[in-house]
């Protein structure tokens, strides 16, 4: 990834972070409650997935350059194992 694009990708993570919408993002449901896709738009379509829906912390649970039109089935199944998880390890640490 290129250092402009990744510099891109950062500032809409901290823009998530403070509080604040993504420049370009939609929801996820496909994925599971709470997770969305934030869109880059640099040349190469890149493609973060996370969720900001607990208070402790914004995790990122995949990201990509998206190559087709359609969001691959794997980059799909990978980041809802990865929420999947992360809601398990959630409630095991309560």
């Amino acid at each position: 990834m290129k250092p402009l694009v990744r510099k891109d990708v950062g500032y809409q993570l901290f823009k998530v972070q403070t509080g604040d919408e993504p420049t370009d993002w939609k929801p996820m449901p496909s994925v599971g409650s709470g997770v969305r896709e934030i869109r880059v738009h640099a040349g190469s379509e890149v493609r973060v997935l996370y969720t900001a829906k607990f208070e402790e912390a914004v995790y990122v649970l995949h990201a990509f350059i998206k190559k087709t039109q359609k969001t691959p089935k794997h980059d799909v199944d990978l980041a809802a194992e990865r929420f999947w998880r992360l809601l398990k390890w959630r409630k095991e640490k309560t």
